[in-house]
């Protein structure tokens, strides 16, 4: 009998035994047309681990539950394999690092997730504790790979193979390059790592995110009829093609890059030369989960995520995002130039972020929200008495 992996072909768990298998010269089959929720929720599997979690390996005697232990049977399946070291020191600092980066990466890395992905409450408090304790890891990391090439000795190892899985998942999903640049050791380990033959073979590419995910309950839309269609790129300039503007949106765009001083006297301005109230609206947006932002660069990788989402909009649009105080929570506030009266319909269907914000229309009349505008383009600080941490801008 062969040996089964029952895992999907994405899980960062099964990546352990694969790639030790590959090192290893063992042959370990994916279960063909798994499907999590399902596959696992059977009575045949259920038989295997009780608890229905992935992976399992289905062995000749018996099954084996539990991602680290699949990867060191496999490795063990080898005689003498170099997976796990030469001696009995590096046999036990193996398993060192493998307990370290089980408990105090992938851990540390899940109950920062999970939350966000909706599979466990979500707590700010909990959030910062979490991202503290791996940072407090990932220092202690960086430190030791900043004389070692590997985590034992001077080959791949059983502890290399588990530990780049895991930090696969983080810098998959929520540790992006502002995040990790702060463990440059750590970073040249893990790309140097994943572009290696067995590793390539089982990972594939490997992308870093750009922004830490949303929280899943906050994202959610509030029950639509239908799930939108992405809209065809004809379809999004008919309907923006319905107003008519005088204002050329590229020629304040450029005005705005190029204005590298008396900031107040050129570029606002000529922005209230150009502006055109009737082709064009103004709006502001406030955050509605302010007090959820407890963490920075959270909070400014949450804004990046939305700017990115914001990409379908370009032609079309302006926008500042300020993110704003010297302590948390931090508030995110936001001025957005759009073309036509109303905020274009293509952007409220395609870009989930909208809704995490309320929006407000700009009334030019009103001098004192005219100066608003004014400030929040200029990145005035403070502004409305706090400091800003960051000012972004979508153009």
């Amino acid at each position: 009998m062969a040996l089964v992996l029952h895992s999907g072909n994405t899980n960062s768990n099964a990546f352990k035994t694969l790639i030790a298998a590959e090192y290893s010269g063992i042959q370990v089959e994916l279960v063909k047309n798994f499907e999590m929720g399902v596959s696992n929720k059977t009575p045949e599997f259920l038989k295997m681990n009780p608890l229905g979690k992935i992976p399992v390996l289905e062995t000749p005697d018996g099954p084996v539950f539990e991602s680290n232990a699949i990867a060191r049977y496999v490795t063990r399946l080898k005689s003498d394999n170099p997976l796990y070291g030469s001696s009995l020191i590096d046999y036990a600092q193996i398993e060192q690092w493998i307990d370290f980066s089980t408990t105090e990466i992938d851990s540390n890395i899940r109950r920062w997730l999970y939350p966000r992905f909706g599979l466990m409450p979500y707590l700010p408090p909990v959030e910062e504790t979490a991202i503290s304790a791996l940072k407090r890891a990932l220092g202690a990391l960086n430190m030791h790979l900043a004389s070692n090439t590997y985590l034992v000795g001077h080959s791949v190892t059983l502890a290399d193979i588990i530990m780049v899985c895991n930090l696969w998942f983080g810098f998959f999903f929520a540790m992006t390059k502002s995040f990790t640049s702060e463990f440059p050791h750590v970073e040249r380990y893990f790309w140097t790592m994943v572009n290696q033959p067995n590793f390539h073979k089982i990972l594939g590419e490997v992308k870093q995110t750009e922004a830490v995910p949303p929280i899943q309950s906050a994202k959610k839309p509030s029950q639509p009829k239908e799930p939108a269609k992405p809209k065809l790129k004809n379809e999004i300039k008919k309907e923006v093609k319905e107003e008519p503007a005088k204002m050329i949106l590229d020629d304040w765009k450029r005005l705005y890059s190029n204005t590298k001083t008396n900031f107040r006297e050129v570029a606002i301005k000529g922005f209230w030369d150009m502006y055109d109230p009737e082709g064009y609206s103004l709006w502001f947006c406030d955050y509605k989960y302010n007090d959820e932002n407890t963490v920075s660069f959270v909070t400014l990788n949450k804004v990046g995520g939305f700017l990115q989402r914001m990409d379908l909009a370009r032609k079309y649009a302006f926008g500042k995002m300020l993110v704003i105080g010297s302590e948390s929570p931090f508030k995110v506030k936001g001025l957005w130039l759009f073309r036509g009266q109303d905020i274009p319909q293509f952007v409220l269907d395609e870009c989930y972020d909208m809704e995490l914000y309320e929006w407000v229309k700009v009334d030019i009349s009103d001098k004192a929200q005219k100066e608003r505008v004014n400030q929040m383009i200029e990145d005035q600080e403070p502004f409305e008495g706090e400091a800003l941490l960051d000012a972004k801008c979508f153009k």
